[in-house]
């Protein structure tokens, strides 16, 4: 791509003896002619200006392009288009073109073409800071900047935050908008590159999510994404933003993009086009014993609903409880998740009667947890409510519920690798079911038994705070770190303690 890059201090032009002596190296090295590519900026300008004519001056073979591809400003400015991440594809068609022995006047014809071409757009939820200063701008939580450079300038506009595919869409409206002096021009069938640049504080997961708004957009309006690169290119720092560049290419300049290179930041990107892909699957029919449960001339029954309806309620008020709880253990959504699975639960509740048999309710519980709760939580949960839905399936006595418990319990000690004592649910959801096997003995109380289960569990939960963790996310910290109950124990026995009062609460 290039033989040679100068670069100066933080977001300064390099000086003009540095830039002057790569000059001189490339022309050592027998190069028949040299081409700056320099971005849109007064210093650069400057500094490169004079080093062309001091090396020209030598007797050196020198030309230069200054790339401009900034389309934030609707009014042409007397400075021009800034220089963005756009230069980077046009480092990549000027090293090809050169390498197949293209003469430099015609380098210097086919890439201000390109640039003509091209436009590229930035974002930012965030300043970025020259080390040793102050951020160079100020944004509110709830703002972003639009049309910002990369030297940590401001935007043309200061925007209310909103979702990331109404940010993408108004970033390409602005690039394409006849009435911007800067726009791209895009009709309908053209075929472009597109580069989704991180500015440098975004994850690949933010990215990700721009680029597929970014690609869905254009093939909206009808536009052939012909390759797509997504990576960090030129940055600002720690800035959290992106920029999106458009191209628009023939197969001509597509084969010059493709080109081999051996420039290790280059993204050895699939040569294939990003359009056309189909990016949805038909989701495979259901085997009918996992179909939704729904009765049939079976009423509903209103204790079970209450029940359900107390844990959801119990659940919603403990989420930051346990959110806090599990910050000092995992990742913080102990609560989340939780409050996830109340939800989903109610709007099943409303959606359909829930099945009167236990086995038939446990397994629908299991499969709207394991889709909707997500994480280990929701993968332990679907497997107690699956193994405890077993022995339900041929009795529901009171004997049968006691079995049903152990039989969820050794399920997640199974699977999950966790034993009584190793600070975990299975510590409130093992104390408990020692008190429910006295459910077993003939003429058993039930609620006395219950209310005595739920006591266990509630010491159990308390109890984690004194031991240490040997399974889950919570083993990977020091145990002097520990020092409150662990989150998925206090959830068990809450939700075991709302059983209880929802069975206590006659239905209206």
């Amino acid at each position: 791509m290039l033989t040679g890059v100068v670069a100066g201090s933080v977001f300064t032009s390099p000086a003009v003896g540095s830039i002057l002596a790569a000059i001189r190296t490339v022309r050592q090295a027998r190069a028949v002619g040299t081409l700056l590519i320099v971005k849109n900026y007064t210093g650069d300008r400057l500094n490169f200006g004079l080093a062309l004519e001091q090396a020209q001056a030598e007797g050196a073979v020198v030309q230069m392009v200054v790339i401009g591809d900034d389309s934030a400003f609707a009014a042409q400015k007397k400075a021009g288009r800034r220089g963005l991440c756009g230069t980077v594809l046009i480092h990549k068609v000027a090293g090809a073109l050169a390498e197949e022995g293209v003469g430099l006047n015609e380098i210097v014809r086919k890439v201000t073409a390109v640039a003509a071409a091209m436009g590229t757009l930035g974002v930012s939820l965030s300043p970025c800071s020259v080390p040793g200063s102050r951020p160079t701008f100020q944004l509110a939580e709830d703002e972003f900047e639009l049309g910002l450079g990369i030297h940590g300038e401001a935007g043309v506009r200061r925007l209310k935050m909103m979702p990331a595919d109404k940010i993408v869409k108004l970033m390409l409206n602005h690039m394409t908008d006849p009435s911007n002096a800067s726009h791209v021009m895009l009709k309908p069938g053209a075929a472009v590159v597109l580069m989704v640049n991180n500015l440098g504080g975004l994850s690949y997961l933010e990215l990700g999510i721009i680029a597929g708004s970014a690609v869905q957009c254009l093939e909206n309006r009808g536009i052939h994404i012909a390759r797509a690169f997504v990576g960090s290119f030129m940055t600002a720092l720690e800035m959290a933003g992106v920029s999106l560049t458009l191209l628009v290419v023939d197969d001509e300049l597509l084969n010059l993009i493709d080109s081999e290179t051996t420039a290790v930041a280059w993204s050895q990107h699939a040569r294939v086009s990003v359009s056309r892909k189909r990016k949805e699957r038909i989701a495979p029919e259901e085997y009918p014993e996992e179909e939704k449960f729904v009765p049939t001339g079976v009423p509903a029954s209103p204790q079970m609903r209450l029940v359900l309806e107390t844990v959801c309620s119990t659940l919603l008020k403990l989420q930051d409880k346990l959110n806090e709880l599990d910050r000092a253990a995992g990742d913080g959504d102990c609560g989340s998740t939780h409050a996830r699975a109340a939800k989903a639960i109610q709007e099943w509740l409303t959606a359909n009667p829930p099945p009167e048999h236990p086995s038939q309710l446990l397994s629908a519980l299991a499969r709207l947890l394991l889709e909707k709760m997500g994480g280990s939580s929701g993968a332990l949960y679907g497997l107690f409510l699956t193994a405890a839905a077993q022995p339900l399936r041929t009795n529901s006595d009171l004997s049968s519920w006691s079995v049903a418990m152990d039989a969820g319990i050794e399920a997640m000690k199974r699977y999950g690798g966790a034993a009584p004592g190793d600070r975990t649910m299975l510590d409130s959801l093992c104390a408990a079911a020692e008190e429910l096997r006295a459910l077993k003995n003939p003429g058993a109380n039930v609620m006395q038994v219950l209310a005595k289960a739920v006591q266990q569990a509630e010491r159990a939960a308390e109890s984690t705070r004194n031991m240490e963790a040997a399974a889950g996310r919570a083993s990977y910290i020091s145990s002097a770190r520990l020092d409150q109950p662990d989150p998925g124990a206090v959830a068990a026995a809450a939700i075991l303690h709302a059983v209880l009062e929802g069975l206590k609460t006659q239905p209206m």
